[in-house]
């Protein structure tokens, strides 16, 4: 490509240099916010094997066995959102965007810790909501 051959004056190499160091900068960003989507489907994933598992196996025996193991998956995917979450905020940190703008932190934090909550509360409602009682 024309763009790839040197250029005469060493000024517009360095220019070309430092362009090419931004743009690669802002692609990290962006595949850092994929990244973090694929971890949130990872953890809804999680959530909905949980789901799936207690609906499937609801009259196992024991009755508190299929609860456990759906209990294990659905935390599973709150912890994977808030991982997820710690780690693109950490990328965030360290990269600086150029011609591209980023999601904002929050965002990131207030999808995942809505996640974890949700993932909390359905535990919750698993074991406690079901007739009222915890062996059922």
């Amino acid at each position: 490509m024309a763009q790839d051959d040197p250029p005469e004056d060493p000024d517009k190499s360095t220019e070309w240099a430092e362009l090419r160091t931004d743009l690669a900068e802002d692609r990290n960003i962006m595949a850092m916010e994929r990244t973090f989507a694929g971890w949130m489907r990872t953890a809804f994933a999680a959530i909905g094997i949980g789901l799936g598992f207690k609906a499937v196996f609801g009259a196992f025996d024991p009755p508190w066995l299929a609860k456990a193991i759906a209990t294990v998956f659905i935390l599973a995917g709150g912890w994977l959102a808030i991982t997820a979450q710690k780690r693109a905020c950490r990328t965030l940190e360290r990269l600086d965007t150029h011609k591209f703008e980023a999601i904002s932190t929050p965002n990131f934090r207030v999808l995942a810790y809505s996640v974890a909550a949700g993932s909390i509360l359905l535990t919750a409602g698993l074991w406690i909501l079901n007739n009222g009682t915890i062996t059922d």
